[in-house]
């Protein structure tokens, strides 16, 4: 059957349920936002001479949720006039109004007895055919259903969104007993193509997989840091950009989150995974405890590894539980790599360095490699769902078999056995059948090892999309230091940045003009678009400050009109130029995209003129 989505129902108004609904309004859904009546008045409300049946008082939690969640910082919604298509109401008074809707989400408190409650009352009001999901972080799906009607258990399942729900990629889908397949797929579908998000089928496990193997990831780090003596801004500065992972890198992460919310999932798996042979690492280790005690939870209680005293940062000593001034972290390991610029070609020699570095990181991803490997096929058949989960729910630029990869399977296997570790059987059986990588490439498309059919697998979903990273060597046209042209097939072009933070500058420019001249003559049409975290950041003022300082006015008035001459091109060609601005579309940036024919935008571009910033005049157009 043929399903659209015109309305959501969201039952639960809380930080994540807000924020859902946000995400759905920010897509053009109609939304219905419920959550419950309070039970007692306000000071206020008694002065108003209010009582319990007033409309006011009855959908005051979920009025005022959701005013919370659309004054937050990073905010949950595109445009705050979107926020027109979220209605609000209770659900004792509104509950029918779901028979409206065609999705129906719950993301009420954690306890299976409330949930279940809640389900009964929807199954009561929901139109057959309806999808009912639960957000929920590690509640097994199969209890929720139980005792509900045949319809009801078919269309149901667990879509798990990561918070915050506009900016984390993840949707982890997890089906029922009795989900059919049809939903399933719907649901991944609508994941990827509307919701903008990495869709995931997860199998009914403790935590599923983003956090079963992020939490073990951090989990893992609280042991390590006492073994090896660390302070928390030596591991944040081991486990941050330098590897590809958000700045927030560990113990920062960590204070935004929540405290409380990662000792509730890894207290969950302690409990609920006897069997996991890192069993003993999910026990929080004293200083977690004692700060929980402490309620030093984070960034909601003020402190929690970090602390922020008037303008001065402290940070936590784990030994002594005393906060002191931040120390500066640095490893001759990581000076190594600061030439190199994406992160997955510094993984070979991180892991060689004869330093602290380099031992934290042959322990930190040997550990790391084996449990992911025999998470396989408990959590789920395919790894490469491990690697999509942790890319798109914790910020990683590369998932663990990405990076096992490139340091070599068989250098990662002896990497753990140096540690005392092995990885699971179907690691040997590949290597064994001829396999030496995880993952390989053919024709443009990505395989991996297929451990069930033990022979490569095409992954699944790129059909309808083309992956630069995959068609990079095979079908370049020309390139340079700044930029590279392929030939996308259908007769069109595509030019790629390649500088640093794909800076515009004269290789990127001699790129653009060398890009249009090829089209003009033999192709229909210019895509300039790439794979980076983001578009561009401009122009390179460095070069144009010191063409300044030097007073170099001739080269300088040069390099300008070459900008503008390139951005007329872009206007004026004879082929259709699209420009594909994501990210930090900055400075050049911008004005690239403004003089471009057509414009496809993803929805998270930041665009502007920032040069005045740093008292220059953009110049570009």
């Amino acid at each position: 059957m043929k399903r659209t989505i015109k309305k959501v129902a969201v039952v639960g108004s809380g930080i994540m349920g807000s924020g859902i609904a946000c995400h759905f309004a920010n897509i053009g859904v109609e939304v219905l936002l419920l959550d419950i009546v309070p039970n007692a008045l306000t000071e206020t409300e008694e002065k108003k001479g209010l009582t319990l049946d007033s409309k006011v008082v009855r959908n005051r939690l979920v009025n005022d949720h959701l005013a919370n969640a659309l004054k937050s910082n990073p905010s949950p919604i595109y445009s705050q006039k979107f926020a027109s298509r979220i209605t609000t109401g209770n659900t004792t008074d509104d509950m029918a109004k779901i028979a409206q809707c065609d999705w129906i989400i719950e993301v009420v408190v954690e306890r299976l007895d409330i949930k279940k409650l809640v389900f009964e009352q929807i199954d009561k009001y929901r139109k057959p055919g309806t999808l009912v999901t639960s957000n929920t972080s590690g509640i097994p799906i199969k209890f929720m259903s139980e005792g509900r009607s045949d319809d009801f258990q078919a269309h149901f399942c667990g879509t798990h969104f990561f918070n915050p729900a506009r900016y984390l990629k993840l949707f982890e889908i997890i089906p029922g007993p009795k989900t059919s397949s049809e939903v399933l797929d719907f649901l991944f579908d609508y994941g990827s193509k509307f919701l903008g998000k990495t869709s995931v089928v997860a199998k009914d496990t403790p935590a599923f997989i983003g956090n079963r193997i992020g939490i073990f990831g951090i989990q893992s780090l609280f042991h390590l840091v006492k073994e090896m003596d660390l302070t928390i801004e030596e591991v944040d500065k081991l486990t941050g950009p330098v590897i590809g992972r958000p700045k927030s890198a560990t113990f920062r992460t960590v204070d935004v989150v929540g405290l409380d919310t990662l000792v509730h999932v890894a207290n969950g798996i302690y409990e609920n995974c006897p069997n996991d042979e890192a069993h003993d690492l999910f026990k929080l280790p004293d200083f977690i405890n004692k700060m929980m005690e402490n309620k030093w939870l984070g960034s909601k209680t003020g402190q929690g590894f970090y602390k922020k005293e008037g303008k001065e940062i402290l940070s936590l000593d784990l030994n002594t539980l005393e906060y002191r001034a931040a120390k500066k972290a640095s490893f001759g390991t990581l000076e190594l790599t600061k030439t190199i610029d994406k992160p997955i070609d510094r993984f070979k020699i991180l892991v060689k360095g004869k330093d602290k570095a380099g031992e934290f990181y042959r322990k930190n991803f040997s550990a790391m490699f084996a449990y992911v490997s025999n998470r396989v096929p408990e959590i789920t058949d395919d790894f490469y769902k491990i690697d999509d989960a942790m890319k798109a729910g914790f910020g990683w630029e590369n998932g663990p078999f990405e990076i096992w990869d490139v340091i070599g399977v068989q250098k990662g296997i002896e990497l753990m056995e140096a540690e005392g570790l092995k990885p699971a059987a179907w690691v040997g059986e590949m290597i064994a059948s001829g396999n030496n990588s995880f993952y390989t490439v053919k024709e443009g498309s990505t395989y991996y090892y297929n451990s069930q059919t033990k022979s490569q697998s095409k992954v699944p979903g790129q059909d309808s999309f083309i992956i630069l990273n995959n068609i990079r060597e095979s079908k370049k046209v020309w390139s340079n230091s700044g930029a590279v042209i392929h030939d996308l097939g259908d007769g069109i072009l595509n030019l790629e940045f390649q500088s640093k933070m794909n800076t515009i500058g004269g290789d990127v420019l001699v790129g653009i003009n060398k890009a249009i001249d090829l089209a003009e003559k033999q192709y229909n049409g210019l895509v300039i678009g790439n794979q980076g975290a983001n578009f561009s950041v401009g122009a390179n003022i460095g070069m144009i400050f010191m063409m300044a300082v030097e007073q170099e006015y001739d080269e300088l008035n040069m390099a300008i009109k070459m900008f503008q001459d390139t951005m007329m091109r872009c206007r004026y060609s004879s082929i259709p130029v699209i420009v594909a601005p994501h990210g930090m579309t900055l400075g050049g940036g911008c004005e690239m995209t403004m003089h471009a024919d057509k414009v496809v935008a993803a929805a998270e571009t930041y665009i502007g003129l920032v040069e005045f910033g740093v008292g220059v005049i953009p110049g570009g157009g």
